[in-house]
């Protein structure tokens, strides 16, 4: 039985490449159509945080919202900070909770057993986010996006 609490969450493919994020997102929106959720972030826009000359201008996150149902999302890995592109680490699901509760819920059963890459925290960018490789080495991704008035 599928709990009430997942009910309305959305699944969507998260891809990573080798410094060609913006140029594939833009190819697939040639094709599929779509906007751009907030533009193309860089990882140059991270606040506080020094990164490598040669890594500045990768894509940090962009997200190509096709309809309601569907939206590809990608970012660049970095290679100064040792994550290559390997084959493998190049594709998430990535899952777009309902709410906070549901996120940590979610996290918490997925990531058991798995190695965990960043804990299920506030970010920045105004959501709750998390990412891990289950222990079955399938890579996920949680967010969740805060309405306004949540902390």
């Amino acid at each position: 039985m599928i709990s009430s609490i997942f009910y309305a969450m959305k699944i969507f493919p998260y891809l990573n490449f080798d410094g060609q994020a913006e140029q594939a997102i833009l190819f697939y929106q040639s094709i599929l159509g779509g906007e751009l959720e907030g533009g193309i972030q860089y990882f140059s826009e991270i606040p506080g945080m020094d990164i490598a000359e040669v890594d500045q201008q990768r894509v940090m996150h962009v997200s190509l919202r096709i309809n309601d149902q569907v939206k590809i999302m990608a970012s660049d890995t970095l290679t100064d900070m040792g994550k290559p592109l390997t084959i493998g680490n190049q594709n998430y699901l990535s899952i777009d909770a309902d709410s906070k509760q549901s996120g940590e819920e979610i996290f918490k059963k997925l990531s058991a057993g798995g190695t965990v890459e960043m804990e299920f925290q506030k970010t920045f960018w105004g959501a709750y986010f998390g990412s891990f490789q289950d222990k079955f080495g399938v890579s996920w991704m949680i967010n969740y996006d805060l309405k306004p008035g949540e902390a």
